[in-house]
């Protein structure tokens, strides 16, 4: 009974505003409840590989999820969530996502989700993929919850995991267009550079979690 009622104590916590956050600008991506305000990249629905169960967002059959977009496009903001990796899984968030290429990763810098510590050579959680290598590994591990903050900004970009930031970049800077040019994005029309798009979460790779998915829009 004790543990039931721990658990239910924690449900209500999950996926829900403070009024401070609510007077701050914050809304939720994620309800807790359904996958409303979301959809597959090019797609009106959603996946069955995406389940709802207990106010987490899983996608538990990467092979019927795949990647899943905002409904919203948003240009400058700050993104909150929690994700959990199963053992030796990936996944990705990525930002400003158009539809002008075959995958949402043609356009949108994706922040690797990854869950490989035998392989430290490898992209790591919280990189930009091929753009940003963490100087820290703030990465819990497999079947743990982990915090990750997104800030996208006209003056600088930052990612923090687990409280610990990563790096800094700022869009459209010499570094960043040279880093893209180095990279397997470079041939692709508009990678990293659209002034607005879609939040996307990375589906079809590996099994991962998300709750408490929430962004403030910065003006």
């Amino acid at each position: 009974m004790i543990t039931f009622l721990a658990a239910a104590i924690a449900f209500q916590g999950l996926n829900t505003l403070t009024q401070a956050e609510t007077r701050a600008g914050w809304k939720l991506l994620f309800d807790g409840t359904t996958t409303k305000g979301w959809h597959n990249f090019k797609m009106k629905s959603i996946g069955a590989g995406w389940t709802v169960k207990d106010g987490v967002l899983t996608s538990s059959d990467p092979h019927n999820a795949g990647d899943i977009v905002s409904d919203e496009k948003y240009k400058w903001f700050e993104l909150d969530l929690d994700f959990n990796m199963a053992k030796g899984q990936n996944s990705g968030v990525m930002f400003h996502c158009g539809d002008t290429g075959d995958a949402m990763w043609h356009t949108g810098p994706e922040i690797q989700l990854f869950d490989n510590p035998s392989n430290r050579n490898v992209q790591q959680s919280g990189w930009l993929y091929e753009l940003y290598p963490g100087k820290e590994d703030a990465y819990k591990g497999p079947e743990q919850w982990n915090h990750l903050r997104v800030l996208i900004s006209k003056e600088k970009c930052e990612t923090i995991v687990n409280g610990v930031k990563y790096y800094e970049f700022v869009i459209g800077s010499e570094d960043y267009k040279e880093r893209i040019a180095k990279s397997k994005f470079k041939d692709m029309k508009n990678f990293g550079m659209l002034p607005t798009g879609t939040i996307g979460l990375q589906g079809d790779h590996g099994v991962v979690s998300f709750r408490n998915v929430k962004i403030r829009v910065i003006k």
